[in-house]
């Protein structure tokens, strides 16, 4: 979850530690969570500065009460489309190749099971939907419908690249990306950059490779964590979320200090 203020011609992107799940912001925050993910988008946006130009002006350039989790960024024009690539087959992904042996139109070979490896990475846009509404999925043909050919096919092939170069440097540390999601926007000289976050919990599903085994669900460092809880809670996943139980907070708290720690080899 992230707040944005107007300073001048930049904006604050500023991190915190509220969490959402199904479209809907829990009432509980996870301490650090804030500050956490702007380290480690800030972290991400560095390694991948030579692949794709990023939003970032400054992270010590921003009001002292936000210090630690704000960004001064760039302005703008941000792509009407969720940019999200899949390494491995799990969650909604999962589900819709359940129903129709495809992802956002992308036809997957026969007989995978939660958690299987693709054959390649694949672009499985969705649309960018309101707070509180569901983002649903789009195909690639709706994506040039929306952005136009050429602007569909650079996005595709930017978020497979974020997405290639994100798992190879993952994967060097004992860390599975599965699937991740980026916004994008476009500079006034039309250029594509990279926007928010980059990476984190919140936007990409992190497994230990350690411990991957295809046909299950995996231990996940990120906030699959507080949805399962959510899941099994009893909530019907409509606003009024339930508080989250302390137990539940902890253990996503340390699931997110522990893969920052592993892929930024920074102590937290």
């Amino acid at each position: 979850m992230r707040d944005v203020y107007a300073d001048g011609d930049d904006l604050i992107l500023v991190a915190s530690d509220r969490i959402s799940v199904y479209d809907v912001v829990l009432p509980t925050p996870i301490p650090d969570k804030g500050k956490l993910l702007t380290a480690l988008s800030l972290w991400w946006f560095e390694q991948l500065a030579d692949l794709v130009p990023n939003h970032v002006i400054s992270a010590t350039d921003v009001p002292a009460e936000f210090a630690g989790r704000a960004i001064r960024c760039r302005r703008l024009e941000m792509v009407p489309v969720e940019c999200v690539a899949r390494g491995f087959l799990t969650g909604g992904g999962m589900k819709e190749y359940e129903a129709t042996g495809a992802v956002s139109g992308v036809e997957l070979p026969r007989g995978l099971v939660e958690a299987s490896i693709l054959p390649e990475p694949i672009f499985t846009p969705s649309t960018k939907a309101p707070v509180g509404e569901h983002d649903e999925p789009m195909t690639f043909a709706e994506v040039v419908d929306k952005v136009g050919a050429e602007t569909a096919e650079r996005l595709r092939q930017l978020t497979i690249d974020v997405y290639c170069r994100g798992a190879e440097l993952a994967a060097d540390r004992g860390i599975l990306v599965a699937d991740t999601k980026i916004e994008v926007g476009w500079a006034p000289d039309g250029t594509l950059v990279l926007a928010d976050e980059l990476l984190t919990p919140d936007s990409s599903r992190f497994w230990p490779a350690e411990s991957y085994q295809p046909g299950r669900a995996q231990f996940s460092y990120d906030k699959q964590h507080v949805r399962d809880w959510a899941a099994d809670s009893g909530w019907d996943k409509q606003a009024l979320a339930p508080e989250v139980p302390p137990e539940v907070v902890e253990s996503t708290r340390a699931r997110y200090i522990d893969v920052y720690e592993k892929l930024t080899g920074n102590r937290w």
